[in-house]
């Protein structure tokens, strides 16, 4: 379990009921952008991103009643900041990315560094039709041009400030803080 004991909370920024509406806006936005869910797939990166990305598809399941595929990837062999030699890859995508529309879902986004890398660990396993970002917080900041199409809530922030999302499947809460 993780909490938030050791931290200095500044401030609850979204509790869990903001953040399954946010989840449940996600997920109409994608619906709409997509106009459907043919092709569609969500990957979340793990850890935070792959449980909103199980709870978007569980909402469009809701919404539409279709099962979108979900994948789980692990974006530590692709980083830039800390490339390893032989470092395992503990993604798990049990279908073709090829010619599908794919969404990557993240908990925050930053200086756009994880998606990067997220998009190198993509298309290292094929050429997707459309890769778009969904992130339940945006903290501005980019080091690189890369913004989210789908976005929870926006939060500006200092670089110094830290944005923690708590996850009930990993924290035993839902909350941002």
């Amino acid at each position: 379990m993780c909490s938030t004991e050791g931290l200095s909370v500044k401030a609850e920024i979204l509790d869990e009921s903001a953040m399954a509406r946010a989840v449940t806006r996600i997920s109409f936005e994608i619906i709409e952008r997509n106009k459907g869910t043919d092709d569609l797939c969500l990957i979340g990166l793990f850890s935070r991103g792959a449980v909103l990305a199980q709870r978007i598809a569980a909402k469009i399941n809701e919404l539409e009643n279709r099962r979108i595929p979900v994948g789980l990837l692990d974006i530590t062999p692709f980083r830039d900041d800390e490339r390893r030699a032989g470092e395992a890859d503990f993604s798990r995508i049990g279908f073709d990315i090829a010619d599908r529309r794919v969404i990557i879902v993240d908990d925050v986004i930053f200086t756009g560094r994880t998606a990067r890398a997220a998009i190198d660990g993509l298309l290292s396993r094929g050429r997707p039709t459309v890769i778009q970002l969904a992130a339940l917080i945006d903290r501005g900041h980019r080091e690189l041009p890369i913004r989210a199409d789908y976005i929870g809530k926006n939060l500006p922030t200092s670089r110094e400030e830290t944005v923690k999302v708590m996850v009930k499947e990993l924290d035993g809460a839902d909350k941002v803080v």
